[in-house]
């Protein structure tokens, strides 16, 4: 479960980096949320907490 939950954090971030064609306009904002909301997963599932 928390690999799988990973997997899609992962992909999720890829597709809201700044440099590609439909996240131009978006800034860092989404893939600074995505990446803590990774950070914070990562840890629950290292602490077996997920």
């Amino acid at each position: 479960m928390g690999t799988i939950l990973i997997i899609i954090l992962v992909l999720a971030l890829l597709g809201v980096v700044p440099t590609w064609p439909h996240s131009a306009s978006w800034g860092y904002g989404p893939s600074g949320v995505l990446g803590i909301i990774i950070i914070v997963v990562l840890i629950l599932v290292l602490t077996g907490n997920i």
